[in-house]
């Protein structure tokens, strides 16, 4: 791996652990737990179409690790590991179809996250019954799918970058 795109992509990392710290120090916007903004994605959406498919996935397993460690527990690990592998899938498959903008990638993202959340959780819990609480994430994977895409096309657009 050349020495550039290693940095590029350590500094994606670093973005991601910066800003997962920003969001854990936000209070809650709304009575439903677990809800947030996922802003560490915006460097995902970055490494996906600044870099590539393989470098975006490594970047998202090792944000979830690395913020899991620092600032959740094992339980938050398993979830986060869930919502990661089906919201990387959606997205690799929607950039593939090269039809999408960035927003409608990071949108289905981060409801595809929520999705693998709830789909941990009825397997961790041994209960169907929480599926209930789909609807209202996928209203707040929605938003925060926007906020993250929106983000992220500035600034795929605002950073030149080529890497080899």
């Amino acid at each position: 791996m050349k020495t550039r795109k290693l940095t590029i992509m350590a500094l994606s990392v670093a973005l991601a652990m910066v800003l997962s710290f920003v969001e854990s120090q936000i209070p809650a916007f709304v009575a439903i737990p677990g809800v947030k903004i996922g802003l560490a994605n915006i460097a995902v959406v970055f490494t996906l179409y600044k870099i590539g498919a393989k470098e975006a996935v490594l970047i998202s397993l090792v944000r979830v690790f690395l913020i899991s460690l620092l600032f959740g527990s094992a339980a938050s690990f398993f979830y986060s590991v869930a919502g990661a592998v089906f919201s990387l899938s959606g997205m690799l498959l929607l950039k593939k179809l090269n039809r999408f903008t960035y927003v409608a990638v990071s949108v289905v993202g981060g409801v595809l996250h929520n999705v693998g959340q709830i789909v941990m959780a009825c397997l961790l819990l041994e209960t169907n019954l929480i599926t209930y609480y789909l609807p209202f994430l996928v209203l707040s994977g929605t938003i925060a799918g926007i906020v993250v895409g929106a983000a992220g096309a500035v600034m795929i657009h605002r950073i030149p970058l080529e890497v080899e």
